[in-house]
């Protein structure tokens, strides 16, 4: 899987990565932020490079940009001023930018370009503004000029990537990206950065001039304030700068921050970094203050507030207290009359863990759906934490997010991971910190949720943010979930030699004898996920399998397993069929909603009692296939192969027919014997428990809301049904019929004894350890495609009353008396 062209080592450049872009009415240049390090030194230097070539003449100073400039500078020291004269005071929580702390970037709002090296003329047509700046700019961060960057980029790729303009803006911004390899990225830190990441979006998504632009001079103001950026663009850019968005869930963040708009401002974009930002900040002193013996543990988020307390219930007692979130457990400290209670313990790191969202509510009345539920089963250790949250459901919400989301992280670093002491580990450089690449990005992941609650720009399902917790569930997850497991383990392979040391895998063995000699994974840098760490049964699956054939690059410029120029990396493909197949998933949903209709009442008690016996019959049959008691599973087996290899099938429903007429007359005689007593025969239901008018309208409810989603389930099904038979869906329609075509040959051509036994051993051989995996696999892809199969459209037509629906069958008549009378006259 290693690209065709050579992978450019780039050597990193002492230029710092504290860059700016200077800006005057006339006079343009780029410059540098060099690192200071003295510890006191705080305040930003911007130096201005100029060529030997340029000559300060007092005959070239415009007076108006000199006062224009000095007039800014009067006013910024005049807020300045006044800000140092006013207490000092905590920020309060709000959805808008601080614009306190934007005020040294306001500098960078408008950029212009009149020194530049790199030749914006190309085939396809002239770069804008945004790419030149983009260009340039990142350029000088990696230590070149645009243009010899631009003659090295021509001569790694062929001519048809080249000269997409695109491809280059990906390559300079890639390429200094790839430098750094921290859990975020330190430039974010810079004002001057974020916006230039900004205006990079920008210039992805429009790389060449608009011919509205042409009529723009040199030194007109380029703003891009008022632009925005589009999906494509933050899908592509955004997930390059660590820390800031993975490519799994990159669309649904831009869904978020971009809300009802067609794009991302610079003031959400803006907002957004910083917000990232104080989290990460808050987080270290969180470590520090609250919990200094938690040396092991990560604290992520704490849940404490007196307006918004954390209530712990058990036995229908609420207790508040202080919730803790770590990366491998919650602790919560409770409250009582004498000060805060020693903290307790619940591990997140064990495996059958459920989190469901809850309703509390005093003496067992459920009244609150504001809890979330966390528990090792039925009957063990169980959880239930309240999130006071007057402003609605969005804090429970998002908590269960944080709590979903670190346990999905522990149960693929169990699938996908190698086993804890396994010494392959030392085989694969890199692969023993994979544990700590998934849990950075799993936390990164919460950063990102905590950020959008605080902007209140969140979705109205807050596990489609968190990485894992989504790709769980979603179609195609599995195969992102392998390409994040070889990124997070996979690396080159190394060779332990007792004089050497560890030696590279090209020198010991050669790339070409390791696949022809095993079935480890590569990744597009020729790093090696091995064999022995597939472990889960998903690597077997058929879309597993076709993806990793075809996971070369073509034509792109490999700088890391994660940036690729002119190409997509691994898990960038794997997340773009995931969505593609999720947009499938959710149009189908659309049409299933679009077809439930609700109010149809029903007496839920009362048929359950009915159906108690065919219930009964029903849980008795399966702890016969369930295996629980083997002894009466091998004595019913041995009984139904003894009938049908003896030919006695034809015999067994007439059989049947009488014992149940038997029965039903020993029950007739038995009662007129009045032996069976009054009652035989009668359906006896319990009332409900005393309670008030709120409470029985509750119930009520939540009886009917039962009903309907049954009966709507139902509805659904029989549409899936019509559709197939109807060819509302041709392909599947086509899929079904072959199947059933194969089936009637089945029995037409072998015994039916042989089938119907057959279809027994199947039954009952299911939950068996050598079969369960392999029926695990064949459910989940019949309920995939189950699931994209859309519901027949319903149609629902207006009330019509008795009086209009007469007058339209009048209106109709003499409209068909007309046109007769008409004919006739013709």
């Amino acid at each position: 899987m290693v690209s065709k062209f050579p992978v450019t080592h780039l050597k990193a450049s002492p230029v710092a990565c504290d860059s700016f872009i200077f800006c005057q009415k006339h006079v343009f240049k780029f410059g540098n932020l060099t690192k200071s390090y003295s510890s006191q030194q705080k305040s930003r230097l911007k130096v201005v490079s100029q060529s030997q070539k340029d000559r300060w003449k007092l005959s070239d100073i415009d007076t108006n940009a000199v006062q224009e400039q000095l007039s800014s500078w009067l006013s910024k020291t005049q807020i300045f001023l006044s800000e140092v004269s006013l207490p000092m005071a905590k920020t309060g929580h709000s959805g808008k930018p601080n614009t306190g702390l934007m005020s040294d970037a306001q500098d960078m709002e408008d950029i212009f370009m009149a020194e530049q090296t790199i030749n914006s003329s190309t085939r396809n047509g002239i770069l804008s503004m945004a790419a030149i700046v983009s260009i340039e700019q990142f350029s000088r961060m990696s230590g070149l000029t645009g243009l010899k960057m631009q003659k090295i980029f021509k001569a790694l790729v062929p001519e048809v990537v080249y000269n997409d303009a695109r491809n280059l803006v990906e390559y300079c911004c890639f390429r200094f990206l790839s430098r750094d390899t921290s859990d975020t990225h330190p430039c974010l830190k810079e004002p001057a950065f974020q916006r230039l990441i900004f205006i990079t979006m920008l210039a992805w998504e429009n790389p060449y001039r608009k011919e509205s632009d042409f009529r723009v001079g040199a030194s007109e103001k380029a703003s891009f304030k008022a632009k925005l950026v589009r999906e494509e663009a933050f899908v592509r850019i955004a997930p390059a700068i660590s820390g800031v968005a993975d490519r799994s869930t990159v669309h649904n963040l831009f869904k978020a921050l971009a809300g009802d708009e067609q794009g991302i401002s610079l003031s959400s974009w803006l907002t957004y970094v910083q917000e990232l930002l104080k989290v990460h900040e808050g987080r270290k002193s969180y470590q520090i203050r609250e919990y200094p013996q938690l040396s092991t543990e990560k604290i992520l988020c704490i849940g404490s507030s007196r307006k918004r307390p954390v209530l712990k219930w058990e036995n229908n007692i609420a207790w508040p207290g202080k919730l803790t979130l770590t990366d491998k457990a919650l602790y919560f400290e409770a409250v009582g009359l004498l000060g805060q209670k020693d903290s307790i313990r619940f591990d997140l790191t064990r495996d059958g863990l459920q989190v469901e969202k809850a309703k509390v509510g005093p003496l067992g009345s459920l009244l609150f759906d504001s809890a979330v539920s966390i528990s090792y089963g039925p009957d063990n250790e169980t959880w239930v934490l309240e999130f006071v949250d007057l402003g609605g459901e969005l804090r429970r919400d998002v908590w269960h997010a944080f709590i979903s989301e670190v346990i999905a992280l522990h149960k693929f670093v169990v699938a996908y991971g190698p086993k804890d002491g396994d010494p392959s580990l030392f085989n694969v450089y890199g692969a023993h910190k994979g544990n700590e690449r998934a849990t950075t990005s799993a936390i990164n992941s919460i950063a990102r949720l905590q950020v959008l609650q605080f902007m209140r720009k969140l979705l109205d399902d807050p596990l489609k943010l968190a990485q894992f917790s989504y790709l769980q569930n979603a179609p195609y997850g599995d195969v992102v979930l392998q390409t994040l497991a070889v990124n997070y383990w996979g690396g080159p392979l190394v060779k332990k030699n007792s004089e050497a040391g560890y030696q590279s895998a090209q020198e010991a063995i050669s790339s070409v004898e390791i696949s022809e000699s095993s079935n480890h994974v590569f990744n597009i840098d020729g790093s090696v996920y091995l064999e022995k760490w597939m472990r889960s049964p998903y690597w077997s699956s058929s879309a597993s399998i076709n993806f990793w054939k075809n996971s070369s690059v073509r034509e792109g410029v490999v700088l890391s397993k994660n940036l690729v120029v002119a190409d997509a990396t691994l898990e960038e493909r794997a997340a773009v069929m995931c969505k593609k197949r999720s947009q499938v998933v959710e149009k189908t949903q659309a049409t299933i909603n679009a077809a439930m209709l609700k109010g149809i009442p029903n007496n839920i008690d009362l048929f359950k009692e009915i159906m108690l016996p065919l219930t009964i019959t029903a849980k008795n049959f399966e702890k016969l296939r369930q295996w629980e008691e083997p002894h009466l599973t091998i004595s019913f087996l041995a009984l139904a192969y003894t009938i049908i290899f003896r030919n006695l099938l034809s015999y067994l429903f007439p059989m049947a027919l009488t014992v149940l007429a038997a029965g039903m007359l020993t029950l007739k005689g038995l009662k007129e014997q009045g032996r069976l007593g009054r009652s035989f025969g009668k359906v006896i239901i319990r009332d409900q428990p005393p309670s008030n008018t709120f409470q029985k309208i509750i119930a009520v409810k939540d009886a009917l809301r039962d009903v309907e989603d049954y009966l709507q389930s139902l509805n659904v099904t029989l549409l899936k049904i019509r559709t197939i038979v109807l060819s509302g869906q041709p392909q599947i329609t086509t899929e079904v019929a072959l199947v059933l075509f194969f089936s009637a040959t089945i029995l037409l051509t072998v015994p039916f004894k042989y089938v119907v036994s057959f279809l027994l051993f199947d039954l009952f051989t299911r939950e068996l350890k050598f079969r369960r995996e392999m029926v695990k696999r064949f459910i989940s892809i019949l309920k995939e495609r189950w699931d994209t199969i859309p519901a027949a459209p319903v149609v629902v037509l207006p009330f019509e009353s008795e009086e209009s629906r007469l007058a339209n069958q009048s209106r109709e008549t003499k409209e068909q008396v007309r046109k007769e009378s008409e004919q006739g006259q013709v």
